[in-house]
């Protein structure tokens, strides 16, 4: 029996009652205790009057979680009910919080035992702050900043205030504060910061309490990415971290603090004090953690509070050298501390832990951007550089001369920047420092060669950590699950497909900057691998590697294919040699990745092509999850790359391979599950594709379909004799599969499909037309709920497959002739099958692919279709709007494509239009443009979702987006002139106004930000576009060499 808990009484609070429901909430009691429990407290807590019984609360409650409640209660006036308070309330409210805090505050024992309590107190009290600072509460920060200089307890929570008021002001303020209020805070946070800064310098200098000081830089790290840089500079405040840094219990947080400095960007005034600041910091470092400690052991076995120093410490590292890279490369000493530096996070790298290596993987992926941008590689249409590539040993001065070879003078070189000069010392004259390297005046910027031969060695290590660390690639199915064993990928992860991307583009950079290197030593850990040392891991990322960089290497690099050879011969090998169903399987996923990236080399090299696609259909009869889906992918990317050259005959050939391939249709495909065998389908669909000789091709293709059209003829025999054999659920399966098979080819071979649609379309009509009358028969005699019974699903299914093939063939049909032929034979055949089933049929069995269908005949035939056009208005128009016009919830995808099919017809034909009656003209319009409808059907969403929210209030919201004018087109990729780009941001504007009203929590604006970064994006595509090899071979259209 569940007991039912009483309602609480406002006006005489029984705490003792509170407790226990709020135990039972929190408790380990049933779900619907809780439940009943968590509606009394809602009540309680929604009561206008129930803050007004806080203080009794927190004064008789014994337990931290009732405390917690009673906080809840206040903080919750404050944030949605303070203005509409009396002022003397709001007085009352606030003392009483403040006198609370310092009362817990001054006491130690109690500070420390209440910890929890004091942090939600904290949070209570800054969103008092939210409300009333600065105007009607000035003296607040003079205020905190005095009493905290006279208690060390009360100081330490001081702080802990002041860190949640920059982080509410700062980081959180965007849907919880207007944009005046935020602007109004943070220019007075500025403004007074000055009395912050005394106090956390203070407290620095005077303290050995060990606790104030780490709360001190906790507050100090949450203002130093916005306070002015004087308070950074001109004080001594870096001092003061730098000394604080070698200290172990201060370490991490001090780190955090010094990161904070390390990211800001100034001027070129201010080099040397970051620079200064560096090998101060790198001395310290060092100190802590020698050059050559191996960090990833000590990661490995370290404890939480080192491993989040090593996490921290790369944060530091990529921050400073994103803002400061080019600052330090003026003399010897300042680039020996920048090569240190780059060493060690170098080494950091390596860390097996995922966000570390994330964020060394930004900044790499920036850094070798930046060397490779000013390269200077000119390169030519076959991708591959062209450039000197400076030896090992190669001086500055060296480096300066090559680079005057390519761009002349090194004063007028492309790309070069300058720093201002260094200030000579005092009392002597303008002259280079110490020390400098020949040919790298101090204080002068190194010109691009003498970058790379600088970061020479870096760059090599580099190379080496994307070959070991290499992320999957999508088209890798075959993977070792968490308890190691080798299966399918059932799931992609989106994170991992994103840092491949990163990594790819990373390692095609630096294959461009020294492509001998990368081609040593990936051949260097594929002898190892050979050697006996291969394991998974290592086989994996080396060949991942491998198909990264396809694109990189000249044409006569690629066309010659030493390096892949190489490669393929010895992964061929590896794979005969090895036993193990599991390790077969990593070889051949490696093999089928490696040689679907490299079309190129394969359309030059026949008989390997031809080893190569004779091992893919091996790989076919393979039954290891993922590698028969692997090779069907792969063989239809190289059939899409290298397709004319299977239907040419080559030189010691006795027939081209197509025709050998046909011979053996049977035996190749039998071991294939049905969406395999259409993706081979497809792929032989593209080599009959490019057989130029038409009786050829009508050969190719006759062999192709046999077995399907084998299956389809004995079918159909079958049901002639026995209609009720279509109902079968083999036959069902079977005819889904010969379709989606004719789909494959379709969409593959194009118009000359032509002759396998002449073969079958009156039987598939046929067909259709018998799955129609079954389905409404089943329907009739099940009434409604037959619609969705597996019987009819399975039947709708070749329905639409039949429909998929249509639109697809129609899609195929280019050129006069073939335009003349749809038109002309082909409409005629569809109109009463398709349409007069789509009228007759009840809502929930009608297809939105017919509407689809017809939509896409519309956009080909245009004027040609509109002797048609009456009878598709007949059979769809009103079916499908009594289905669409009722809500816009019900049957999205009919109304999807009706809209679509009403579109191509008023592009196309809209003469017909004129035919129309009045209340039909009437009923298009209203369904497309009732914007009344529209305000008040999202005015009623709103007000349930946001019901703290008044009616009125969220009526007037929706007025003001609905009244906005839209432009015409898609609003993210439309050129917008000055009136467009107002009236988008007056829109958005509004919506962000409504999320603060709602007190919306979380990112739920982030899609009305995404138009601000449109421009960025573009430009960043354009310039992936310029770099050889930077789009993977089988994103790029065919270039022409195709048929060569």
């Amino acid at each position: 029996m569940v007991e039912v808990a009483p309602a609480l009484d406002i006006t005489a609070v029984d705490v003792p009652q509170l407790e226990a429901l709020v135990a039972q909430f929190y408790g380990a009691g049933t779900q619907e205790q809780r439940a009943t429990a968590e509606k009394a407290l809602k009540a309680y807590q929604d009561h206008p009057e129930a803050w007004s019984r806080v203080d009794t609360i927190l004064e008789k409650a014994q337990t931290q979680q009732t405390k917690f409640f009673a906080l809840q209660i206040l903080e919750s006036v404050i944030k949605f009910r303070w203005a509409a308070l009396p002022m003397e309330q709001r007085e009352g409210i606030k003392n009483y919080v403040s006198n609370l805090i310092i009362k817990y505050a001054t006491s130690e024992q109690l500070f420390r035992a209440e910890s929890v309590f004091m942090a939600k107190l904290n949070m209570v009290l800054v969103q008092i702050l939210k409300q009333d600072w600065p105007d009607r509460w000035q003296s607040f920060l003079p205020d905190i900043v005095s009493a905290s200089k006279t208690n060390e307890t009360l100081c330490e929570n001081s702080m802990a205030i002041l860190k949640l008021l920059s982080e509410e002001v700062f980081d959180f303020s965007r849907g919880e504060m207007t944009q005046d209020k935020t602007r109004h805070l943070k220019q007075t946070l500025n403004a007074q910061f000055r009395m912050i800064h005394e106090l956390c310098t203070f407290v620095l200098l005077n303290t050995r309490k060990e606790s104030l000081v780490r709360a001190t830089l906790t507050a100090l790290h949450a203002y130093l990415s916005w306070v002015p840089v004087g308070y950074i500079f001109e004080s001594n405040m870096v001092q003061l971290l730098l000394g604080l840094f070698p200290q172990a219990p201060f370490r991490n947080v001090s780190l955090q603090c010094l990161t904070e400095v390390a990211c800001l960007t100034m001027d070129e005034g201010f080099d040397d004090r970051f620079q200064q600041f560096f090998k101060v910091f790198s001395q310290q470092l060092f100190q802590i953690l020698p050059p050559g400690t191996n960090i990833e052991a000590a990661y490995a076995s370290g404890t939480d509070e080192q491993q989040a120093f090593v996490q921290n410490l790369a944060i530091f590292f990529t921050s400073f050298l994103r803002a400061h890279l080019r600052a330090m490369e003026g003399t010897d000493e300042n680039r020996s501390a920048l090569l240190m530096g780059l060493d060690m996070l170098t080494s950091i790298s390596y860390v097996d832990d995922v966000e570390v290596f994330k964020t060394c993987l930004d900044y790499w992926s920036l850094f070798v951007a930046d060397v490779y941008s000013g390269a200077n590689i000119p390169t030519t249409p076959g991708g591959g550089n062209q450039v000197p590539q400076p030896q090992a040993g190669t001086t500055l001065e060296e480096a300066a001369r090559m680079q005057e070879q390519l761009t002349g003078p090194l004063s007028n070189g492309a790309g070069a920047f300058a720093f201002p000069p260094a200030p000579p010392p005092p009392g002597s004259a303008a002259a280079p420092a110490d020390g400098a390297a020949a040919g790298a005046a101090p204080g002068r910027p190194l010109v691009n060669m003498q970058r790379r031969v600088l970061y020479g060695g870096v760059l090599q290590r580099l190379r080496a950590l994307m070959v070991n660390r290499m992320a999957k690639p999508e088209e890798v199915i075959v993977v070792e699950d968490d308890n190691g064993n080798i299966v399918r990928e059932t799931m992609k992860d989106n994170d991992v497909l994103a840092q491949y991307r990163t990594m790819r583009e990373t390692l095609v950079m630096l294959s461009h900057l020294d492509y001998e290197d990368t081609e040593l030593q990936m051949l260097e850990k594929l002898r190892l691998q050979m050697a006996g040392q291969w394991t998974w891991h290592g086989l994996n990322t080396l060949c991942w590697a491998i198909g990264s960089i396809s694109g990189t290497m000249a044409e006569d690099q690629d066309n010659r294919g030493g390096f892949l050879v190489t490669v393929i011969r010895d992964l061929l090998n590896l794979c005969e040699v090895t036993r193990g169903k599991d390790n077969k399987a990593v070889i051949a996923s490696n093999i089928m990745y490696v040689v679907g990236q490299y079309p190129k080399f394969l359309r030059a090299h026949w008989k390997f092509l031809k080893t190569v696609v004779n091992k893919l259909f091996e790989f076919m009869h393979e039954t290891h999850p993922g590698v028969q889906d692997m090779a069907c992918d792969t063989f239809l990317k190289i059939s899409n790359k290298c397709k004319r050259k299977f239907v040419v005959q080559q030189l010691g050939e006795s027939q081209p391979f197509i025709s050998e391939l046909l011979d053996q249709l049977p035996s190749t495909i039998q071991d294939l599950q049905p969406h395999q065998v259409h993706a081979f389908y497809e792929a032989v669909g593209l080599m009959v594709g490019a057989e130029g000789d038409e009786r050829k091709r009508s050969e190719y293709l006759m062999r192709l379909m046999a077995p399907p059209n084998a299956i389809w003829a004995a079918l159909m025999q079958q049901a002639s004799a026995l209609p009720d054999v279509l109902k079968q659920p083999d036959a069902i399966k079977s005819i889904t599969h010969v379709l989606a098979t004719n789909v494959s080819v379709c969409t593959s071979l194009g118009a000359p499909y032509l002759q396998q649609m002449q073969q079958i379309a009156d039987s598939m009509l046929k067909l259709y037309s018998a799955y129609a009358d079954f389905i409404a028969a089943e329907i009739a005699g099940g009434g409604p709920h037959a619609a969705r019974s597996s019987g009819v699903k399975y039947m709708r299914g070749v329905k639409r497959s039949v429909l998929r093939l249509i639109e697809v063939f129609v899609d195929k049909c280019d050129g006069e002739a073939m335009e003349a032929l749809l038109a002309g034979q082909y409409v005629p055949l569809l109109l009463d099958p398709l349409l007069g089933d789509y009228a007759r049929s009840p809502p929930d069995v009608r297809e939105a692919e017919v509407l689809g269908c017809f939509a896409a005949i519309t956009h080909k035939l245009k004027s040609k279709m509109e002797s048609h056009v009456v009878r598709v208005f007949e059979s769809t128009f009103e079916p499908t709007l009594t289905m669409i016009t009722g809500d816009f919830n019900s049957y999205p995808e009919h109304r999807l494509k009706f809209f679509a099919l009403l579109h191509a017809i008023t592009q196309h034909c809209f003469p017909c239009m004129l035919s129309m009656t009045g209340p039909q003209i009437k009923l298009i319009i209203d369904s497309i443009v009732n914007i009344e409808f529209v305000a008040k059907y999202t005015a009623d969403l709103l007000s349930t979702s946001f019901p703290n929210m008044a009616r009125p209030q969220v009526e007037a919201c929706v007025a003001k987006m609905v009244s906005v004018q839209p432009e015409e087109g898609d609003p993210k990729s439309m050129p917008r002139d000055a009136a467009q780009q107002s009236q988008y941001s007056v829109f958005k504007q509004h919506l962000r106004d409504f999320l603060v009203l709602t007190k919306s929590f979380g990112d739920t604006a982030a899609g009305t930000y995404e138009e601000e970064d449109a421009a960025a994006a573009a430009a960043a595509a354009a310039q992936k576009q310029a770099i050889p090899g930077m789009v993977g071979p089988n994103e790029l259209p065919d270039d022409g060499m195709a048929d060569s």
